[in-house]
């Protein structure tokens, strides 16, 4: 058998690449080459969606529809010609590059979280939603309109076209229609909670007063995070001495194998210690996901070089845990190590004041203790800070001139808001830990009605195995009685109370008793939801969880499950016909989404606002809950770029009229939400590769798109081609397509002019920048093929120096 490989035509391939306007050209011509020697040619794609996109720009190239129909969807990655049989298969892998092949796994890790994440936003019909243009209104759901009929389509005897669209509701019960292809106009109200915004006008001037006192905020929010940028910059240190063999073996003490995050947060740490300049890292991850581990590596390399630790806890509590750790993992190095706390005797803090101003004292664990006027360091290096935003104000302006100057790790359990991370990552270095353990077994979880039976069973079994329980009613008023309940189920039991009205010694006491084991069972209010870590305490009971916030609720499930156990989390609740919609819909997200990186992303829905609040300040997040979170944060984002003298670009949204029906049908997706979840995110889709990808997933998880669906793909994809002209908006049918462009366009005038100017070509410019190609309508191909064919053709008229 007569065959070759495609070596010669991928190498011409890789040669034209760069050259943006034909950069398929060679493949375009070896198409028609093979085709008049006779050969059949069949074009491979992965999936239906790559196949189509293929299809779509060869067509630019004039290439013949015949060679096009010949169309396999398959695994092939490389190409071959069998002379004898006459038949050439082409992969898009060659024509592409490996591109997807390489980059799938790590897709496929990003596509499950983010999935998980879209469809647990999806909105609900009731739920407020901010438009950038029009402000604040209620979501009522997706609808199906029909598009009324221009002059100019009745001319050309157009019929009525069909498209999905989301209607939102006004103050005045006006109703805007929002087509599915913009959604990225629309964001969910995030305020604060509780909160309930007040409807604008269509039309009206109160979004806009809003708009115009949140940009006061944030300008000057962005000048104050500057100058704090500013002033830690221009202080300098020596740099630690790189690690050697001392830390290689410190390293090799840690019992567990470390997660992907953790060991990048540790590679960030070290990468800062090495810096000239003191780093201010925040490291951010879930409960019991080795945070402190990370702490602990840089604790040990600062001590090790001669400068103090101090290590910063809110809880006298904490404090005690962390200096257990510390005295365990540090035991056998030259390093001493002490704590500062309530439970210190007077004498013992003496002297650990003194060691701390001679420098013979390395590392220091304490409360707010460390914070006193009369903590003087011989040489501190290091401060790491436990859940800052749980100090007080006093004790956070400490720490705040404390941290000019030296090198600062802050340890967060509460979630950072993703979009904020940009505002707060150019003046603050950001980890983020989301991956658990190895070892670590979810929380398995039950929603269930108060049962005397039920609970003391739960309880027993956990007391059988040498366990600890939590039970959780946050009512100081029915606490005791439910103690009291308790005992009289398991009289054997040992059960301690707490809450956050008992004097602080005595309280700090009790926890630290059930800490050391000296209790059963801890009653209390929420005040347990963060900070313990007792590996022995594997079941959690939380009374009347239904009011509870969702946040408060998983975070005191992670009081749990924090060894190889198996734990178990009770949320007890009266009937669901007694229970709020809301509080219905948490519980069972909290018993369906039980999963380690699940239980996280869960939280962090809920979560946001909090991590929000303790950054931006009071204040500022009453500014947020004026134009919705997301839109604070995106003002907030422009406002740093603006001083900073690189301004963001103006996201552009093209609005997209073309003549060809394109949508999710229902009977292909026929979850609303979901539905909804794929068009916001492909109308927000930042690049071809991204709306590839989303295409893919799509096929994955619910097979082949119909028509109307692979029509809106192909859409979706030209979108940021547009976006990239500076296009407001694109018109097209088979006959013509209109952009209407903006006068920053990167399209050189000086190049399309004479195109314009030619007689007959099919060109016209309108003084309002309405840019017009018409096509003869026997050539081939639909709407979409125009707007792509258009964008190829303006590729070589981009002005170099006006790139968007």
């Amino acid at each position: 058998v007569s065959a070759s490989d495609q070596q010669p035509l991928i190498s011409q391939l890789r040669a034209q690449k760069g050259h943006g306007d034909r950069g398929l050209q060679p493949l375009a011509d070896q198409l028609r080459e093979w085709t008049e020697q006779g050969v059949r040619v069949s074009l491979v794609g992965r999936t239906q969606h790559q196949a189509d996109r293929l299809v779509d720009l060869l067509k630019s190239y004039g290439v013949a529809g015949g060679i096009l129909d010949a169309m396999a969807l398959g695994e092939l990655r490389d190409g071959f010609v069998l002379w004898s049989e006459g038949i050439a298969y082409v992969t898009e892998e060659e024509i592409f590059g490996s591109r997807v092949r390489q980059r799938r796994s790590q897709r496929q890790t990003r596509r499950q979280q983010q999935r998980f994440l879209e469809d647990l936003r999806e909105l609900s019909p009731g739920d407020y939603v901010v438009h950038v243009d029009h402000g604040v209104g209620k979501y009522l759901g997706l609808q199906h309109k029909e598009l009324s009929l221009t002059a100019m389509d009745r001319l050309h005897r157009r019929s009525a076209q069909t498209v999905e669209v989301m209607v939102v509701e006004y103050g005045g019960g006006d109703k805007l229609f929002v087509p599915v292809t913009r959604l990225g106009v629309i964001q969910k109200f995030k305020g604060a909670e509780g909160h309930q915004p007040k409807l604008d006008r269509l039309g009206g001037t109160t979004f806009g007063t809003k708009k115009g006192r949140v940009h006061r905020a944030v300008q000057q929010m962005a000048e104050e995070l500057l100058k704090l940028y500013a002033e830690r910059s221009a202080v300098r240190r020596e740099p630690f001495e790189p690690t050697g063999t001392s830390y290689a073996e410190f390293e090799a003490t840690f019992p567990f194998e470390e997660t992907r995050d953790q060991e990048k947060a540790i590679e960030d740490v070290m990468a800062d210690l090495e810096e000239p300049q003191p780093t201010d890292r925040l490291v951010c991850g879930d409960v019991g996901f080795g945070k402190t581990e990370v702490a602990l590596r840089a604790a040990f390399r600062v001590a090790m070089s001669g400068r103090q630790v101090a290590v910063l806890c809110p809880t006298t509590v904490l404090a005690q845990q962390h200096y257990r750790t510390f005295s365990s993992r540090l035991d056998g190095y030259p390093l001493r190590v002490e704590v500062l706390s309530r439970f210190v005797s007077r004498s013992k803090q003496l002297e650990v004041l003194a060691g701390l101003k001679d420098g013979t004292v390395d590392v220091v664990i304490g409360t707010h203790r460390v914070l006193s006027k009369d903590v003087h360091f011989a040489a501190l290096g290091l401060l790491v800070v436990d859940e800052e935003q749980r100090f007080g104000v006093t004790h956070k302006e400490r720490i705040k001139k404390l941290r000019t100057n030296i090198d600062v790790i802050t340890l967060s359990a509460t979630p950072i808001p993703r979009t904020l991370q940009l505002a707060v990552g150019g003046m603050r270095n950001l980890s983020l830990i989301a991956t658990a353990p190895q070892d670590r077994r979810s929380v398995r979880t039950f929603v269930c009605r108060w049962d005397d039976h039920l609970i003391k069973e739960a309880i027993e079994r956990e007391l059988s195995r040498g366990g600890q329980v939590f039970f959780v009613y946050n009512r100081i008023e029915g606490l005791y009685e439910r103690a009291q309940r308790l005992q009289d189920l398991l009289p054997n039991a040992r059960i301690a109370i707490a809450h956050g009205q008992m004097k602080p010694a005595l309280l700090d006491r009790t926890m630290t008793d059930f800490v050391e084991g000296a209790y059963d069972v801890l009653c209390s209010t929420a005040i347990v939801e963060s900070g313990l870590d007792i590996p022995r305490a594997n079941t959690i009971l939380v009374d009347r969880a239904d009011t509870l916030g969702l946040a408060q609720v998983y975070q005191l499930r992670g009081r749990v499950g924090r060894s190889d156990q198996r734990a178990y989390c009770y949320l007890i609740t009266p009937p669901p016909n007694q229970m709020s919609e809301e509080s219905r819909i948490r519980m069972e997200a909290l018993e369906r989404f039980s999963g380690l990186g699940a239980g996280f992303r869960v939280a962090t829905l809920d979560m946001e606002l909090r991590g929000a609040g303790n950054l931006l300040g009071s204040e500022q997040s009453g500014n947020a809950s004026l134009v919705g979170f997301d839109m604070f944060v995106q003002m907030l984002n422009e406002a740093v770029a603006e001083l900073k003298g690189d301004p963001l670009q103006q996201e552009i949204d093209p609005e997209l009229s073309v003549e060809l029906e394109h949508y999710l049908p229902e009977d292909y997706i026929d979850d609303i939400g979901l539905r909804l979840s794929l068009y916001r995110r492909f109308a927000t889709a930042v690049d071809e590769t991204s709306v590839d990808e989303l295409a893919i997933e799509m096929e994955e998880r619910f097979g082949a798109p119909p028509p109307p669906a692979r029509a809106f793909i192909r859409l979706m994809s030209v979108k940021p081609l547009l976006r990239e002209l500076r296009a407001l908006g694109c018109e097209a049918d088979r006959r013509r397509v209109t952009l209407h462009l903006r006068e920053d366009t990167p399209i050189d005038p000086a190049k399309l002019m004479p195109l314009v100017a030619t007689q007959g070509a099919g060109w016209s410019l309108s003084p309002d920048m309405k840019l017009t190609r018409r096509y003869r309508e026997e050539e081939s191909g639909d709407a979409v093929d125009r707007v792509r064919s258009l964008i190829i053709e303006l590729e070589p008229m981009r002005s170099t120096g006006r790139e968007p």
